[in-house]
This record gives C-alpha cells, sequence and structure tokens, in this order.
C-alpha cells in the first residue's frame, strides 16, 4: 500500500483518469473495480480523489485517498481526434444522440411492420386440460402436457406478442417446462385481434394501409383459464395485444420533456455528477446521501445539514434546529390527511398550496433519486406523504408525486422511501396506494419512466404478485373454464394493459399453441407466490381511504 501512495504522489493524476481503485464488496471482500477519477482535492495536505466505479451505480461514488489507488494500471485520458471517427473507420463520423434516437425508432417502426397480405395463419385449436387419473400423481401430468405443444407443425407461421427486452431474463419463478416446447417470440409475427364472444374463431392478419388501435386487446378479448386437477395449476389463453410496449423499460424510446422527470442529460455536468451534501440528520435519523442535490452552496460544506422531521426545513447547525423547533408548530405534514389504518398515514399536499414544503421535499429526494430533474415549480404537481405515527407526531417514510393532469395516464411521477425504513415493505405500500387512487378516479395508471433500478424492481415485484392473485383467483363457472380479459385484469387492478402484459413477459410464462397464446402457471410459480404474499403483511384497506379526486382541467381547481 505504501509503494501505491508514493506513486501516487510522484505521478499526477487528473480528472478523467481511469485505474483500479480498492473497495469492499457485499461480502466485506476487496475487490478492485475500474473508476473514473472525476475530482481531486487536497485536505490537510492530503490528496483525495473522488472516484466513480465503472459500471456500478452512482451512488457508491465516494472520496478515496491515494493508498487505495493501483497505480501501475493507470490510464490516462485519451485525447480526442480532430476528426473523430466511428468504429475506427476512416471518414466516417460519430454519430450524434439526436441521430441515434432517430435511428432507434426508425428500427422500431420496421420492426412493428404488419405482416403481408399472402401470409396465412393458422386457426387456433382449443387445448384440452390434461387431466391425470391419479390425482395425486403430480409428475404425471406435467409428463403429459409436454407432448401437446411439440404437436405444432415446425414450420407453421405463428403470431406473437410483441419481444420485451425483459422477457429473455431468468424469471424469478422459473415455470417447470421442456426447452425448445415453444417456439420463441421472436420467430413470430405480430397479429391484429381475435374474435368476438370469448371463442376465438380465427385469427386475422393485419393489412397494410389499415388503421391500428392504441391499446392492447378489446374488451371481447378472451383469457380462457384450463384448471388441472390440482386447482392452483392452470394454463391461460391470452388474447395477442396490438402495439403493446413494454412500458416498464428503465427508458422510453424517446425522452419525454415534460413532468418531474426528464431523461435528457444535457445539462449533467461534473459538478452534478458528485454528491455535494456529506450527512442529513432527520429527526432520529442520519442519513448519508446517494446524489447530487441543489442545497444552497454554503451548506455543502457543513459535515452535517440539519432538517426539521416535520417541515423538512434545511438548518446550518444543531443550535438552529433546536430554536426552530420550539417555532415550528408543525406535527405532521402540512395538507389534508386521506388516510390512517393503525400507525401508518397518508397526507395529500397541493404543490401550489404548500410551496415551500413541497419545494423541501424535492430537495430532499434528490439526494436519492439520480433520474430526477428538480423543479421549483410544484404547482403543477400533488404530493403523498406516507407517514408513521408516534407519541412526538408523524415522522415521514416516504413520498410519491404526480401529476395533477396528466396526458399518459401516469399515477406517479417521483416515488421513494427514505433509506432507513427501506426492506421493510412501505415500497410496495406507496405503491399500493396509487393504485388504489386510481381505482377511486376510475382510471388505469402507469408511473412516469425512466424508473430507477430499485423503482423497477419494486414495481416489478408489485405488479406480479398483483396479476398472480387475480389468476390464482379463479374459479370454473358452471364446470365451464373461467374466462377473462386483459381489460378486466387491468380494471380490476388499475395497472395499465401494457403494463400487465409486459409483467406477463417477464415472468417469461406466455407460449403460443396451436393457433393461441397460454399463461401456464407452474407449481414452481405458485408456491414462490404464496411464500412472497405470506412476508407482506402491510396492505393498503380501501375502507379506510378518504379521498375525492378533483377535476384539475378547471384552472379554478388550482
Amino acid at each position: 500500500m505504501t509503494k501505491m501512495a508514493d506513486n501516487a504522489s510522484s505521478v499526477e493524476i487528473v480528472e478523467g483518469c481511469r485505474l483500479p481503485v480498492l473497495r469492499k464488496n457485499q461480502e466485506h471482500e476487496d475487490e478492485w473495480p475500474l473508476a473514473e477519477i472525476l475530482s481531486v482535492k487536497e485536505v490537510s495536505s492530503r490528496k483525495l480523489y473522488y472516484v466513480h466505479y465503472i459500471d456500478f451505480n452512482k451512488r457508491l461514488d465516494e472520496w478515496v485517498t491515494g493508498d487505495r489507488l493501483d497505480m501501475k494500471k493507470l490510464q490516462f485520458p485519451k485525447k480526442e481526434a480532430k476528426t473523430p471517427t466511428k468504429n475506427g473507420l476512416p471518414g466516417s463520423r460519430p454519430s450524434s444522440p439526436e441521430r441515434d434516437v432517430r435511428k432507434s425508432l426508425d428500427l422500431n417502426a420496421q420492426s412493428a411492420t404488419p405482416p403481408s397480405r399472402g401470409k396465412t395463419l393458422p386457426t387456433p385449436v382449443q387445448l384440452e386440460s390434461t387431466r391425470s387419473r391419479n390425482d395425486g400423481d403430480l409428475s404425471k401430468r406435467k409428463v403429459e402436457a409436454v407432448p401437446l405443444a411439440t404437436q405444432l407443425p415446425p414450420t407453421t407461421a405463428v403470431p406473437s406478442l410483441p419481444s420485451s427486452t425483459e422477457a429473455s431474463q431468468a424469471s424469478g419463478f422459473p415455470a417447470v417446462r421442456e426447452p425448445n416446447t415453444f417456439k420463441s417470440r421472436e420467430d413470430h409475427e405480430p397479429i391484429s385481434s381475435l374474435t368476438t364472444n370469448g371463442t376465438a374463431r380465427r385469427l386475422i392478419p393485419s393489412q397494410p394501409g389499415r388503421k391500428r388501435k392504441a391499446n392492447c386487446g378489446g374488451t371481447d378479448e378472451m383469457i380462457k383459464v384450463l384448471q388441472y386437477n390440482n386447482p392452483q395449476s392452470a394454463s391461460v389463453f391470452l388474447p395477442p395485444p396490438e402495439d403493446s410496449q413494454d412500458s416498464s423499460d428503465g427508458i422510453p424510446s424517446a425522452p419525454r420533456m415534460t413532468g418531474s422527470l426528464v431523461s435528457d442529460r444535457s445539462h449533467d455536468d461534473i459538478v452534478t455528477r458528485m454528491k455535494n451534501i456529506e450527512c442529513i440528520e432527520l429527526g432520529r435519523h442520519r442519513l448519508k446521501p446517494w446524489y447530487f442535490s441543489p442545497y444552497p452552496q454554503e451548506l455543502t460544506a457543513l459535515p452535517i445539514l440539519y432538517l426539521c422531521e416535520f417541515c423538512l426545513k434545511y438548518l446550518k447547525s444543531l443550535k438552529c434546529l433546536q430554536r426552530h423547533l420550539t417555532k415550528c408548530n408543525l406535527r405532521h405534514p402540512p395538507g389534508n390527511e386521506i388516510y390512517r389504518k393503525g400507525t401508518i398515514s397518508f397526507f395529500e399536499i397541493d404543490g401550489r398550496k404548500n410551496k415551500t414544503y413541497s419545494q423541501n421535499l424535492c430537495l430532499l429526494a434528490k439526494c436519492f433519486l439520480d433520474h430526477k430533474t428538480l423543479y421549483y415549480d410544484t404547482d403543477p404537481f400533488l404530493f403523498y406523504v406516507m407517514t408513521e405515527y408516534d407519541s412526538k407526531g408523524f415522522h415521514i417514510v416516504g413520498y410519491f408525486s404526480k401529476e395533477k393532469e396528466s396526458t399518459e395516464d401516469y399515477n406517479v411521477a417521483c416515488i421513494l422511501t427514505l433509506p432507513p425504513y427501506q426492506r421493510r415493505g412501505y415500497g410496495k405500500l406507496l405503491i399500493e396506494f396509487s393504485y388504489e387512487l386510481s381505482k377511486v378516479e376510475g382510471k388505469t395508471g402507469t408511473p412516469e419512466k425512466p424508473l430507477s433500478d430499485l423503482g423497477l424492481l419494486s414495481y416489478r415485484s408489485y405488479w406480479s404478485q398483483t396479476i398472480l392473485e387475480i389468476l390464482m383467483d379463479l374459479k370454473p363457472d358452471n364446470g365451464e373454464r373461467p374466462q377473462i380479459t386483459i381489460n378486466e385484469i387491468s380494471e380490476i387492478t388499475s395497472v395499465k394493459k401494457e403494463d400487465v402484459i409486459s409483467t406477463l413477459q417477464y415472468l417469461n410464462l406466455i407460449n403460443y399453441y396451436k393457433g393461441q397464446y397460454i399463461l401456464t402457471l407452474s407449481e414452481d410459480i405458485v408456491d414462490g407466490h404464496e411464500r412472497a404474499m405470506q412476508k407482506r403483511h402491510l396492505r393498503i384497506d380501501p375502507k379506510c381511504l378518504h379521498f375525492t379526486p378533483k377535476d384539475w382541467s378547471k384552472r379554478g381547481k388550482w
């Protein structure tokens, strides 16, 4: 280590250099990931280096000393050529970001081109339930289910659901089936719709020039459920969606320039890439921020930034905080309490009526949300703050915000559970509450994109549990197989249809068999879902919600 420190002092390290840096992983073992030097400063005649670990989340960025740098593998920043080339080919310039976005949109448009008129599609055949004579012989049932799928002609052109980048990933609940039993979705072509009255007669190919609806399926497109002898194993016939997109991908195909989340990072300079707050004291918790937040510059040099946990006002010292608490009358967030059950409460806060609190909340949230673009104009937003009650007051646990008027059916703009309360079920509770509000409003909703890595995990888990809960509760009707549509699932849960379909794709449950889509729930999926629901103790009780939606299209309501 001393040698590395000597080398660090002898060789001048500048911003932009890359080299391995020593850090501890989750198992507290030493590792040397490649890191980039973002800044250099000198404190007490000792140099410190602010490093970003390549391919790691920015919340792991930190200041390190010279003895943690591996100078043997130091890479200096490359000087840009006068005529930059692309892929090393002379004369070809690198494409601009706008050109890349345009190119990706063109590729998406080409991939969504409907099939030609001349292609024929198979007539769907109703799949009969494979029942074993012995009810207890589960293995025999699974063996009998496989040969049915192999009856598909290998050269048959079959339609598919739109491909999803998430669908190829390993499922959290792996399905039990033989590999290559069903054809992959990428080998098929999109179709337009199924026919009416719940029984699919014939698949009709989409014709060139025909206008296509933006929704994912008609209300009359039925999902047929096949119940096995074990009532918790089922195959579900799915209708093919039209133009559905995996709306839960991290980044949309084109950036959205409105709302509170903007994916344009043109203003992402070296200052905003570095954490500027060392520590925040909020009530009985001390929080270490993950990302940059634009607090006043004179406060960023302090070792601790103090916040009032009720009004979220920021102060420079403990003495200032104590003096503030003698004057602050708040013991809960401003606004209306619209939900209370046990110690959990939700407060609705208007960004126009309580502007100072809303701005302070955004400043705090920016410490833990990298993709959030902070706006001081909070007027177009509503904030729903979740609190935990004790004898001292209502303590903030997390929050989500939403636009008063959303043209794209967004029911969440930003969502955050504070670090002391993470991994305790509060994130799913916030998500569930946002969908309960959508149910009262009579709408389907979806979160604003892009989602953070933790946000995407939470939403994936919530959608999976919610949809599986509905499918497993379906009962046979008069001895016939139960039927349900994509629209009905969406109406029951208020989850947007694109999110329903993308979740089924993500779980890797959708297969194609004899002209119809089937969704197979294996024993592993059922068992995994039941284990997950046993751990989920916190749930929203709709009876405790006292909420009246407003028509924000009338400016008088603002």
